[in-house]
């Protein structure tokens, strides 16, 4: 009978990594024996001296440019861009994260959220396993929370935790991320030295991080560009001001 391998199961990691290492002859490799050592300062200064209202403005710019529908709006117009939201893209199935109402309440959205009435509502939840896959796949649209957005690329992060998995970003119809002014940071490096702090302090446990870029984007065919080929058809972030 063959065995189930389980997801993220450090037992298979271990054997799986051991066997790649048998094969190419040599012996595992490991990155605390080998650090990453910066020739420059240039990953932590790039954008560095800007505010946050110049932050903004250049994500804004930079999301446009990756055909993202980009909008900023005060905590007490956030459950009306939403339902604005599912009113445009005529969404009658919706699939929404788990987090804690504490979350929701903090964001102003926990009555909105409470109050939904769609034909199907789905709520990502770890326990159902792959079913959360069926859900999101059948589902017209995605409302999640995003950790960070990056100004210098337009793209946002999310770390795959047990209420949002990494399903739940690629496969709905359309995509809206929530994300307050203050999660906006100039580029990548600062995001990645902000989740390793997380993984290090116990804060974060993920198997993985997802740096979004806005709808994907396909020029394959007569080099004729097509968005959203893989994943949403198109992607909202919306940017929360007064968090």
């Amino acid at each position: 009978m063959t065995e189930t391998i389980k997801a993220n199961d450090p037992k298979n990691r271990e054997e799986f990594l051991d066997f790649i290492a048998k094969k190419a002859d040599r012996p595992r490799h490991e990155l605390a024996n080998d650090p990453l050592v910066f020739i420059n300062d240039l990953p932590k200064t790039t954008l560095s001296g800007l505010d946050q209202d110049e932050l903004l403005a250049l994500a804004k710019t930079n999301s446009e440019a990756i055909h993202v529908d980009f909008k900023t709006v005060p905590v007490a117009k956030l459950s009306e861009t939403l339902e604005n939201f599912l009113h445009e893209k005529d969404i009658h199935s919706l699939m929404l994260p788990t987090f804690a109402d504490e979350k929701w309440q903090e964001y102003g959205i926990l009555d909105w959220r409470n109050a939904l009435d769609l034909d199907k509502l789905y709520f990502w939840d770890a326990k159902r396993g792959r079913d959360n896959l069926v859900d999101a796949d059948q589902s017209d649209a995605a409302i999640g929370f995003a950790d960070y957005l990056l100004a210098e690329s337009g793209t946002i992060t999310a770390a795959t935790v047990k209420e949002q998995g990494r399903g739940f970003h690629f496969l709905p119809t359309h995509y809206l991320a929530i994300i307050p002014k203050s999660k906006i940071l100039p580029r990548m490096r600062q995001a990645i030295d902000r989740y390793d702090e997380a993984m290090k302090t116990g804060k974060l446990k993920t198997s993985n991080i997802n740096f979004i870029s806005g709808p994907s984007n396909s020029g394959d065919i007569e080099m004729v560009l097509i968005v959203g080929v893989h994943g949403p058809l198109d992607m909202t972030y919306v940017v929360v001001e007064d968090l």
